[in-house]
């Protein structure tokens, strides 16, 4: 099988980060070698929301997304959801976040990063763009405010490098959010899980890497990159006894459904 025969969307990598500075094209057509045709890139503080869109705009398979990271909620200024709603006028900003709730290492900053996180689901809301959460031990507290703020008004969610319990992922998938599989995944020891995700329906899974962290075996330890989804993919289509290609067909399908502003986006072409 070569990567010609399905195509894969790594829906959350981190192309800024200084992991890739010396080859990000070259990390961007090993991707597209390995049949991994688009990306998101998240933008994890706003205040590098430039550079983070100028790598979208200089490589057609790269999206970007944009928000504060909730580890970094008490540092850096909170965002307002004016400030987050300007950033989405960009044509190939496609997503909110990554925001969310850490207490495994940011438990003192709870209240800013509630805070941080509710402007964020205002600012999807308002945009119609999916929201971008990261979880860690955080279970309670985040199912509980993202069905208040449902109930308060519809929004669209991606559960990034989903690796928490399966509380909060029925919570989410009751409330039509997705889970998106990392390289966590495909750990010898996340049994429990991949039956999380072999549990859940098909039509609301995802696949990312979280590069240049989380790299799936055979690659485990080493920096992770896009190119490295097909990895994880590989288990997820195990887990779900379809082919790579059938579960990669699947899975951009539900990216597509989720990030529709990123599948309707074609290049500009110039006239020859």
């Amino acid at each position: 099988m070569t990567s010609q025969d399905f195509q894969l969307v790594d829906a959350h990598c981190h192309l800024d980060f200084p992991d890739f500075a010396e080859e990000r094209a070259a990390v961007i057509d090993r991707a597209l070698a390995a049949g991994v045709t688009r990306m998101v890139t998240i933008c994890t503080k706003l205040k590098n929301a430039d550079s983070v869109r100028a790598i979208a705009e200089a490589h057609d398979p790269v999206f970007w997304a944009a928000g504060t990271h909730p580890m970094s909620a008490a540092d850096e200024p909170l965002a307002s959801v004016e400030d987050l709603v300007a950033l989405a006028a960009h044509p190939k900003m496609v997503g909110i976040g990554e925001t969310g709730l850490d207490y495994h290492y940011t438990a003192e900053s709870k209240a800013v990063q509630q805070e941080s996180l509710r402007i964020h689901i205002e600012a999807a809301r308002r945009t119609g763009l999916p929201l971008i959460i990261h979880a860690r031990d955080a279970d309670k507290d985040m199912a509980r405010i993202l069905s208040e703020e449902h109930a308060a008004g519809e929004y669209r969610c991606m559960m990034h490098c989903f690796s928490s319990g399966a509380g909060l992922a029925r919570a989410a998938l009751d409330l039509g959010f997705y889970l998106s599989m990392s390289g966590i995944a495909a750990f010898p020891r996340s049994g429990e899980l991949r039956e999380i995700f072999e549990a859940a329906p098909l039509d609301r899974i995802l696949v990312e890497t979280d590069s240049p962290y989380l790299a799936p075996p055979p690659h485990r330890g080493k920096r992770n990159e896009p190119a490295y989804t097909a990895h994880t993919a590989k288990v997820g289509a195990e887990l779900f006894g379809l082919s790579l290609p059938d579960f990669a067909a699947k899975t951009s399908g539900n990216f597509d459904r989720l990030f529709a502003k990123a599948a309707a986006w074609a290049p500009e072409r110039s006239e020859a």
